[in-house]
């Protein structure tokens, strides 16, 4: 079980990486949008400098065509580096992009997945990873959970080596069933990564505890203590 970040913001990579077990980071163009027209290749240079060379970044074509996603995955490899993984959506042309790369020895991403369907082509065309879009599929009215947990059970059924990295959430709460699921790993946007801690019920109990505690020793800590 792993937490990624989807986002492209360096401020919150470098400040969510000290302080939470963060395995990666994950971007699309919807993402890199909200950065403004940064300098993208410098900005992903950047966001793998923070991260290091240990922990995956995954960066999406943009092109439509196969030959147009080819050629942006080469440029991806030749200013960053070859160990990013390549984000294709699961599309006619995407899946042709996907068996492409992995013959080519690359780290692949399917994305933009909104059903089991997609997930099974997507598997057997050898991606790493799958991006089930959770709050999107929930959106449509499907049981995004279901989705999860089936793909999962075909993974586990065929001894595919492909890790489902769970994507597309707006509440904490839907992290928890992408898990619980089966989801290998999520990828959560920064504000609702930070929503698991901001819980009422939460801040209350560590402030309770600061009154109780301050009641009798003042402002001091446990270091503040004599021995």
């Amino acid at each position: 079980m792993k937490y990624l970040l989807d986002t492209a913001n360096l401020d919150d990579i470098r400040e969510l990486s000290e302080y939470l077990p963060i395995a990666g980071v994950t971007s699309n163009p919807t993402i890199v949008k909200k950065e403004g027209a940064v300098p993208f290749f410098a900005h992903m240079r950047e966001i793998r400098a923070i991260i290091g060379n240990l922990r995956p970044l995954h960066i999406q074509v943009t092109a439509r065509d196969y030959d147009g996603m080819m050629r942006d995955a080469e440029a991806v490899f030749r200013h960053v580096d070859e160990k990013v993984f390549i984000k294709v959506p699961v599309d006619f042309a995407g899946v042709k992009v996907i068996k492409a790369l992995k013959r080519q020895g690359a780290n692949v991403t399917a994305t933009a997945v909104y059903g089991m369907d997609q997930a099974f082509i997507a598997l057997e065309a050898g991606a790493d990873c799958i991006a089930p879009y959770f709050n999107r599929m929930e959106a449509l009215g499907l049981d995004a959970a279901n989705v999860i947990g089936n793909i999962a059970g075909i993974i586990s059924h065929y001894g595919y080596e492909t890790e489902i990295l769970a994507a597309s959430f707006k509440q904490p709460a839907q992290i928890d069933r992408a898990i619980l699921a089966g989801a290998h790993s999520v990828t959560v946007a920064p504000n609702v990564l930070r929503e698991v801690f901001a819980k009422k019920v939460v801040t209350d109990a560590v402030q309770a505890f600061a009154d109780d505690w301050s009641s009798l020793y003042g402002g001091k800590t446990l270091a503040a203590l004599d021995g």
